[in-house]
């Protein structure tokens, strides 16, 4: 499986993912928003402008990790990724 982590080096729950993907020998491409600005704007647009993150606008919550499966579908549910 093939999956895009966008998260945080220092997020507890971005590191568990990235464990529990690598754990079942997931092709990780890790996107760091707080050591790359690219990929942190990248994001930002993403935050924006996605349905995704409708529910935690205006929130204290980052909605980080977020995963891009390998048909494009964005989810912040690393049960489903799994599943996958």
């Amino acid at each position: 499986m093939k999956i895009t982590v966008i998260g945080s080096h220092l997020c507890p729950d971005t590191l568990a993912a990235l464990n529990k993907l690598s754990a079942v020998g997931a092709d990780i491409d890790f996107k760091d928003i707080l050591s790359c600005h690219a990929d942190l704007k990248e994001y930002l647009k993403l935050r924006d402008t996605n349905a995704l993150y409708e529910e935690i606008k205006g929130t204290e919550s980052l909605g980080i990790p977020c995963f891009v499966l390998e048909n494009n579908e964005l989810t912040m549910d690393i049960k489903k990724v799994m599943e996958d």
